[in-house]
């Protein structure tokens, strides 16, 4: 009699599988249109009855996932979005792509996994397969979600699989989509592992299997490590460089013609998305367990925190040398999105620069292509603007105008020639202005 992961192992390679997708987001939507587009059967889940009745309508909230494809998805009765998550039971892989959040104090906030895992435990059944994807610290799976999943008496490895495989997501990347991207694989056991890697090797271009779930863990957060210390670095170089009067940029540039040893990264107004604001910080918290302190992740985070008022700071001296103050100038922000060609507001420096700019006093408005109205930030509540519409008008009404966002829509030359003030924090600008400071 075939055992329960070779019963698995069959189904998910015969596309019998059922695949349930726990949190509907940047990183769960895509997820379930690339199980779709591989002929599996999907359900989605989430707790937000808004996003599940605009997906049943057919309409999608992210770009990358088209309504179009939505819809002949919805057709083919191959996509279920559901808020009913009894519905579980139903569901062969269980794959939970909820928030990994900091609270106040920069300490992890693990209550969406764990509230997760706890609903998963009402329904887990014999021959499950349940994957974290969630950026988390090393030992989440097997410490803090292993006990509440074994609570029924199931065992880990041996009636249910256990296994986490960090989402390694990049919106808006139209080269690197979810298929094409390698997918690290942890198992709580070989079998658990193994089951794992059968699920993702149907659906992505590679999959590379490891020890165990904690070195899957520790893999994700030295992926986000790497680029927020760089970030924070290339940032730090910015500001020292303005002072001596070189241009940033250039030197990246002139840096990145060596063939080897150099990998250029860039500054900007702050660092923004989900991951790289948050996910050092759960190193830092863990790292204290073994009385360690984590002095490069903590000093990256400083310095990138402070670019936004760095960006003010610049604004503020643009205008006194126009004979402006600050307190009721009229400033707009272009591009209130994390990072060029997305929809994506999570942790957007943007909206710090907002606050920031309010609370001197300033009247802000903003204009982005693809956000239409931003509202509802955890850290912002105060925030509810709606992008206003960019026109010449707009532009010489302006006492400046901070490129936040450089969105490939834009006609930079033609925002610039408009414009009485323009401060650049994304060297979109190309040439020399008298009325343009770089920042």
């Amino acid at each position: 009699m075939p055992s329960q992961s070779e019963e698995l192992i069959h189904k998910i390679i015969a596309r019998q599988s059922v695949i349930g997708v726990i949190g509907l987001g940047y990183v769960g939507l895509p997820l379930v249109r690339t199980f779709l587009a591989n002929g599996f059967t999907v359900k989605g889940f989430d707790i937000d009855k808004q996003k599940i009745e605009q997906l049943k309508k057919g309409k999608s909230y992210i770009r990358c996932f088209s309504d179009e494809e939505l819809n002949s998805f919805l057709a083919e009765g191959n996509f279920e979005p559901t808020t009913d998550f009894s519905l579980l039971k139903n569901v062969d892989c269980i794959l939970i792509c909820v928030p990994t959040p900091l609270d106040a104090h920069r300490n992890p906030d693990l209550s969406f996994v764990l509230n997760t895992t706890r609903t998963i435990a009402s329904y887990l059944r014999p021959g499950q397969l349940i994957v974290l994807e969630s950026t988390t610290y090393p030992g989440t799976t097997d410490e803090e979600m292993r006990p509440i999943l074994e609570e029924g008496g199931l065992i880990a490895g041996r009636d249910f699989f256990l296994a986490y495989s960090p989402e390694r997501e990049n919106p808006g990347d139209v080269k690197f989509t979810t298929d094409k991207i390698p997918k690290v694989v942890g198992g709580y056991t070989p079998r658990c592992l193994q089951v794992a890697k059968t699920l993702y090797d149907q659906v992505v271009v590679q999959t590379i299997p490891v020890s165990s779930c904690r070195v899957a863990e520790a893999t994700k957060l030295l992926e986000n490590i790497f680029r927020s210390v760089n970030i924070a670095l290339v940032n730090e170089l910015k500001m020292i460089f303005d002072r001596l009067e070189i241009n940033i940029w250039e030197v990246i540039q002139a840096a990145a013609s060596k063939p080897f040893g150099f990998m250029p990264f860039y500054p900007g107004p702050g660092y923004g998305g989900h991951c790289i604001p948050v996910d050092p910080f759960y190193l830092t918290w863990k790292a204290k367990e073994v009385d360690y302190a984590t002095k490069f992740i903590e000093l990256a985070g400083e310095i990138n925190t402070q670019m936004p008022y760095y960006v003010v700071n610049k604004t503020i001296d643009a205008l006194n040398a126009q004979g402006k103050s600050i307190k009721g100038a009229k400033i707009l922000i272009l591009g209130i999105a994390y990072k060029k060609d997305v929809d994506d507001q999570r942790e957007s420096p943007a909206l710090k620069i907002i606050q920031i700019l309010q609370r001197k006093g300033a009247e802000v408005s903003y204009h982005d292509p693809y956000v239409p109205h931003s509202f509802g930030h955890r850290d912002y509540p105060d925030l509810d603007l709606w992008s206003v519409e960019l026109t010449p008008e707009l532009l010489k009404a302006m006492d400046a105008v901070i490129i936040t966002t450089d969105h490939s829509i834009y006609d930079f030359e033609w925002i610039v020639s408009h414009s009485q003030l323009v401060v650049d924090t994304r060297n979109a600008v190309q040439g020399i202005f008298d009325h343009v400071v770089k920042a």
